[in-house]
């Protein structure tokens, strides 16, 4: 489908599915969003700026491009919040001041409209930083700069715009070293693609599902569960000294609108005004129109701010928020606890107490998803050399806020330190004494959300006790157990804590160690691969204990985990 022209009919359209988008994925953009401050809010900010500017836009009938931008631009303006949804109501503001006097536009005038937007946007922000979602649209436009000197097809440069900005996206961590250091993309650029995307889906003639989703849109990573991955990371922060409340200079985010006074509307300079509220602060944005003024400030003398305000007109939609208390309360919700363990934090005691909440301890990210999977609602990383300390185990039990708390320490040595953690808390824990990831997996298979404790204590203490669960790792010193003669850097088969094989590699110990735990009554084995094991290695594996057992199911997951090549079951 080629374009030659877009109207306002089909912009609004492309607006639309745009917005559509950025509303399906406000959760991920939301927890990319790092500084200056960890208010996670960017995604709700752009989606709430750019819903406000489609509401306007909607009200238009006109297939006028101009008509239809200026609408937007106007609602975007009323509507924009922080700075994300400031800087985007500003690239539509440059679009449309650029385009008022046009029906439709060529791929050409398209794409300079985008140049003016972001000149615009850049203009609006005291002191840019790249490394956002300015640098992304500022790509974005360069990209579409070039491309129409060789097409004329709006789609096209569409496309063009599209994968620049993504590709800038990438880039954002090595510009801002705050990205790289907490190991996201810029929030606002990835609110920023999803708007284009949603433009590339309306010239294309389709339509963004209105479905919620929480999935990354194609050609960069956002990796799952991000949020908590950052709250994490910013807890990390925190406690490292990298972030904290007295690296806040202006600690009130400020924002109003300044209706200007009739005498003021012919002569008031925007550039001179930003230039004399500049003063009492940073992260300064100043837009106006002709009529309103809209200011975003992080303050510290707030009578000073709202006196310059005042002298230019009336005060409309202000709102402020103490910088200091935001940090604080996250701080003081998080302080001390692993990051393993703050995804929660922040948000239990707000919630009605569920009847459960499930501990887990795991070595090893794939093995900990499994436990997600499971229903587990915290991961405790830990296990062989790694044990959880009692503190960690009551860490955990606190940012639960259930009724009843299950515990599965899977490592014999760890059981106590998890039975000792119940006695330190005011609620009701019961530690099902599991041994090993296979022993865990099977219990929670058999845990009901529906049933009493006892019963629930019951069924998952029967589901591990009839599983045969076995590792193999390597021996760090030679000698003789059990009269299996084991040397230094062989491996071994372990079977139900027992020594029952050894042999010069993982693969050939782990079909010894299978044939010893399987039997005629066996239906499906469990092989979780650990860390270091290639791929290919796996599969082959596979394949030969199916030519092997080719009596029983086998099962395959990727469980990561460190010092054991592998960890079976056999049911």
């Amino acid at each position: 489908m080629k374009h030659l022209k877009v109207d306002g009919l089909l912009f609004a359209q492309m607006i639309r599915e745009g917005a559509k988008n950025l509303t399906k994925h406000v959760k991920v953009v939301d927890s990319l969003n790092v500084f200056p401050v960890p208010d996670g809010d960017t995604g709700t900010n752009m989606n709430l700026s750019f819903t406000s500017g489609v509401n306007e836009m909607n009200k238009v009938t006109s297939a006028d491009i101009s008509a239809v931008t200026k609408a937007l631009s106007r609602g975007l303006l009323m509507g924009a919040r922080g700075n994300s949804g400031v800087i985007l109501s500003q690239l539509f503001r440059g679009f449309s001041k650029n385009v008022e006097t046009e029906r439709e536009l060529n791929a050409k005038q398209f794409a300079v409209a985008l140049k003016k937007g972001v000149e615009t946007a850049y203009k609006a922000v005291m002191k840019p930083v790249e490394g956002t979602i300015l640098t992304v649209s500022k790509d974005a436009a360069n990209a579409a700069e070039k491309i129409v000197k060789q097409t004329d097809d709006i789609m096209v440069v569409m496309e063009t715009v599209l994968q620049e900005a993504k590709d800038s996206l990438k880039r954002t961590p090595d510009l801002l070293p705050i990205l790289k250091q907490v190991g996201v993309v810029d929030s606002g650029g990835q609110g920023l693609v999803y708007v284009y995307e949603g433009f590339m889906a309306a010239l294309k003639g389709e339509t963004i599902d209105d479905e919620s989703s929480v999935a990354p849109a194609q050609g960069y990573d956002v990796k799952e569960n991000k949020e908590e991955h950052v709250r994490d990371e910013v807890a990390e922060m925190m406690a490292a000294g990298v972030l904290s409340v007295e690296d806040i200079e202006f600690g009130y985010c400020t924002e109003f609108m300044i209706k200007l006074d009739a005498k003021r509307k012919s002569y008031f300079n925007e550039a001179h005004f930003r230039g004399q509220m500049n003063q009492f602060g940073d992260s300064l944005l100043v837009i106006s129109d002709d009529e309103l003024v809209k200011v975003h400030i992080h303050a510290e003398e707030l009578s000073k701010v709202m006196e310059l305000a005042q002298s230019y007109g009336g005060l409309m939609n202000i709102k402020i928020e103490n910088m200091r208390e935001q940090f604080l309360s996250i701080a003081e919700a998080q302080d001390g606890q692993p990051a393993e363990q703050q995804s929660t934090a922040s948000t239990a005691a707000a919630q009605e107490a569920k009847d459960y909440g499930l501990i887990a301890v795991a070595m090893g990210d794939g093995i900990g998803k499994m436990f997600k999977g499971l229903g587990v609602d915290v991961v405790i990383q830990g296990g062989q050399t790694m044990n959880p300390s009692t503190e960690d185990f009551v860490k955990a039990i606190e940012q639960l806020n259930a009724k009843e708390i299950i515990i599965l320490p899977n490592n014999s040595n760890i059981i106590l330190a998890a039975e000792q953690s119940a006695d330190l808390v005011d609620a009701s824990v019961t530690v099902i004494p599991t041994k090993n990831v296979p022993q865990a997996m099977t219990a929670l298979l058999h845990f009901n959300p529906d049933v009493s404790i006892d019963v629930n204590q019951k069924r998952m203490l029967d589901a591990k006790n009839h599983i045969k669960s076995g590792q193999v790792t390597f021996a760090v010193r030679d000698t003789e157990i059990d009269g299996v003669q084991i040397r230094k850097d062989d491996f071994m088969g372990i079977f139900d804590g027992k020594i029952v094989t050894t042999a010069p590699d993982a693969d050939t110990t782990v079909k010894q160690l299978l044939e010893k735990m399987i039997d005629d009554e066996s239906e499906v084995v469990t092989v979780i691969i650990g860390d270091g094991v290639e791929e290919d290695q796996a599969e082959t594996l596979v394949d030969e204990l199916e030519g092997q057992f080719d009596h029983v199911e086998i099962e395959v997951h990727q469980g990561g985990q460190p010092l054991y090549a592998y960890i079976v079951s056999v049911e």
